[in-house]
């Protein structure tokens, strides 16, 4: 499958299908016991990745690729940046943009279309959680290859781990139908990855976390 073709597979995914199960997992609402450890380990790995830019961004132009409901979007521009919020989901982004307070929206350029468009610009670092772990060894290195023509610093961004647990949920799935299902998580080892991107730059393994049902993998490329 192309990245085009998993890009909009995402899209319809989460624009037409999981909306409303997003806006509450990514909201203070109740939640059930699973997604309770999904909403945990995204707190968490959102941390992790803030904590691989500088504490003060005044001045930074940061792109937030795949922004979701906004929640990394905020912290950033929290702490100074000046942010482009982009999404596959026009549904998310309005989400992101409604929950901004209005204090910091003159920080914040929202989008909804291709996070490698050229037309977002250029900028100091990328920050890309959890929206690159649909995608093959060779779309990711096509993305960072992207980011890294117009960003002077890092890219900060997760994949999904190469553990059994994933593979052979991975396995499993390519045995059966996707029309109505969520798009199917790639796991990728850091190692791999990083011998993958090697002639275009250095991949630093940032750590793992791991929530109950949620797991994912930190990593910094710089080109």
């Amino acid at each position: 499958m192309t990245y085009e073709l998993t890009r909009d597979r995402v899209e319809h995914y989460f624009d037409r299908t999981a909306t409303k199960v997003w806006e509450r997992l990514t909201s203070d609402a109740p939640v059930s016991r699973i997604r309770e450890t999904v909403r945990k380990g995204r707190d968490r790995m959102r941390d992790t990745l803030l904590s691989a830019l500088p504490t003060d961004l005044r001045g930074a132009r940061i792109l937030d690729a795949g922004c979701g409901a906004g929640q990394m979007t905020q912290e950033l521009a929290q702490r100074g940046a000046d942010v482009v919020a982009v999404d596959i989901s026009p549904s998310l982004v309005q989400i992101a943009e409604d929950r901004l307070p209005s204090a910091l929206h003159s920080r914040v350029t929202f989008a909804s279309g291709d996070m490698l468009s050229a037309d977002l610009g250029a900028f100091d670092h990328v920050i890309a959680m959890d929206s690159l772990i649909y995608y093959t060894e060779s779309d990711i290195r096509r993305a960072l290859e992207n980011f890294s023509g117009r960003t002077d610093g890092s890219v900060v961004f997760t994949v999904a781990p190469r553990t059994p647990m994933l593979m052979g949920m991975w396995y499993a799935g390519k045995a059966f139908p996707k029309s109505d299902r969520s798009p199917t998580m790639i796991p990728h080892g850091p190692s791999r990855l990083s011998k993958t991107v090697s002639d275009i730059g250095r991949l630093t393994d940032l750590g793992r976390v791991n929530s109950g049902f949620y797991i994912s993998q930190a990593l910094e490329f710089r080109p």
